[in-house]
C-alpha cells in the first residue's frame, strides 16, 4: 500500500488499477457527444425506453381511464377523444391477455394477475357502469373480458363468485339493460355468464326481476327478446337445487304468468314470436334455424298450420323444467291441474 501511495505512477499502481472494476455504461449505444447533441437521432428520449406494462398495470390504467370517462364529460374534446381511444385499446389488450391472439396462447400467470387486480379495486363495477360511454367495438371487447373473468380460477378458486356475492346490485344494472336497445345484448351476455355462479342465480330468481322477464321475452325487438329468453332459460335450468327451491316457493305466480303470457296468448304477433323463439332456444338443427327465417314471412293461414311448432316450444321449455328429477314434485303438481292439461291439449292441436 505504501508503494502505491508514494509512487502512484509505478508498476504496482498500474497493476492494481487493472484489477479494479471499470464503470459499466448503462446505455452502451450512446456517447457523451450525442447525449448532449439534441440534433442527434440518439437523444435522451430514445435512451429511456418505456417498461413493458404488466397485467396489473394495464388493469389499473384501464380503471383510471374508465373513471375519467365517467366523471369528465365536459373536458376538452380532443383530449377526451385521445383518452377514449386509449381506453378502447386497453380493453382490447386485456382481452388479448385472457384469450390469447394469433401469435400466442394465454399465459395462466398473466391471467391470474389480471383477474386478481380486476376484482381487487372494483374495476368490474366501473366497467359495467361505463359501458354506455364506450363505442360498439369496445363494448364487444368488454363483454368478452367480463365473460372470461367469470371462469378464471386463482389458486383453484373462482374469485369472481366471491366478488359478485358482495356486489349483487350489479345484477340490477345488467337486467335493466334489456330496456336499452343499444346495451341489451351486451348486458344480457354478461348476465348469463354471471349467473353461472349459484349465489348470483339465486339472487336473480328471488328478486322482482324474474317477473320482468315475462315482459322482456315479448319485446318487439326479436334479438333482444331471444336474448332475454336465453337468460330466462339459463336461470331455470342451470342450478337444479336452487331452481327446485324457487319453483316450490313461487309455483302459483310463476306458472300462472307462464301459462297466460306464453301459452294462452291469442295475440297474432305474440304467438308468431313464440314460434320464432322456439327455434332460437332449442337450436335442434340447421333446418330449424332456416325455418326461423321462413316463419317471419308467413301469413295468417300458414301461421295457423305451423302452430304445431308451439308443441316443440312447450316440450323444450316445460320439458327442461318439469322433467328434471330435481323438479319432480313441481311436475306432479303441474300435470295434476285440469287447467294445465287443457292448455297442453290445446297446444297439441294443429
Amino acid at each position: 500500500i505504501g508503494i502505491c501511495i508514494s509512487k502512484p505512477g509505478g508498476a504496482t499502481s498500474r497493476a492494481v488499477a487493472r484489477r479494479l472494476p471499470q464503470p459499466v455504461a448503462l446505455f452502451h449505444t450512446a456517447t457523451a457527444a450525442n447525449v448532449c447533441d439534441k440534433s442527434s437521432p440518439t437523444n435522451m428520449k430514445g435512451l429511456f425506453k418505456s417498461k413493458p406494462r404488466t397485467p396489473v398495470d394495464m388493469v389499473r390504467q384501464t380503471r383510471d381511464l374508465l373513471i375519467y370517462a365517467d366523471r369528465s364529460p365536459d373536458s376538452r374534446e380532443s383530449k377526451r377523444e385521445e383518452k377514449m381511444a386509449e381506453l378502447c385499446k386497453n380493453i382490447r389488450e386485456l382481452k388479448s391477455i385472457l384469450y390469447g391472439n394469433s401469435e400466442s396462447e394465454p399465459v395462466s400467470e398473466a391471467c391470474a394477475q389480471l383477474t386478481q387486480e380486476f376484482f381487487r379495486e372494483n374495476t368490474l363495477r366501473v366497467l359495467i357502469t361505463c359501458l354506455p360511454k364506450l363505442n360498439l367495438e369496445a363494448r364487444k371487447d368488454a363483454t368478452q373480458v367480463v365473460a372470461n373473468l367469470q371462469r378464471q380460477q386463482v389458486h383453484s378458486r373462482l374469485i369472481a363468485s366471491d366478488y359478485l356475492e358482495a356486489n349483487l346490485d350489479l345484477m340490477d344494472i345488467l337486467i335493466a339493460g334489456y330496456e336499452n336497445t343499444d346495451l341489451a345484448l351486451h348486458y344480457g351476455a354478461m348476465l348469463r355468464e354471471c349467473i353461472r355462479h349459484q349465489t348470483v342465480a339465486r339472487y336473480v330468481l328471488e328478486s322482482e326481476h324474474m317477473k320482468k322477464f315475462y315482459d322482456y321475452i315479448q319485446l318487439p325487438n326479436f334479438d333482444i327478446a331471444a336474448d332475454a329468453a336465453a337468460t330466462f332459460k339459463e336461470l331455470l335450468t342451470r342450478h337444479k337445487s336452487t331452481v327446485a327451491e324457487f319453483l316450490s316457493k313461487n309455483y302459483d305466480w310463476f306458472f300462472a304468468e307462464y301459462n297466460s303470457m306464453l301459452l294462452e296468448s291469442t295475440n297474432y304477433i305474440t304467438r308468431r314470436q313464440a314460434i320464432k323463439r322456439l327455434y332460437r332456444w332449442s337450436k335442434v338443427s340447421r333446418d330449424a334455424n332456416d325455418l326461423t327465417d321462413k316463419l317471419a314471412n308467413m301469413g295468417s293461414t300458414e301461421l295457423k298450420i305451423s302452430l304445431h311448432g308451439v308443441r316443440m316450444f312447450l316440450y323444450s321449455l316445460l320439458g327442461d323444467i318439469l322433467l328434471d328429477r330435481s323438479n319432480s314434485a313441481v311436475m306432479t303438481r303441474y300435470v295434476s291441474s285440469r287447467d294445465n292439461l287443457r292448455i297442453l291439449m290445446n297446444l297439441l292441436r294443429v
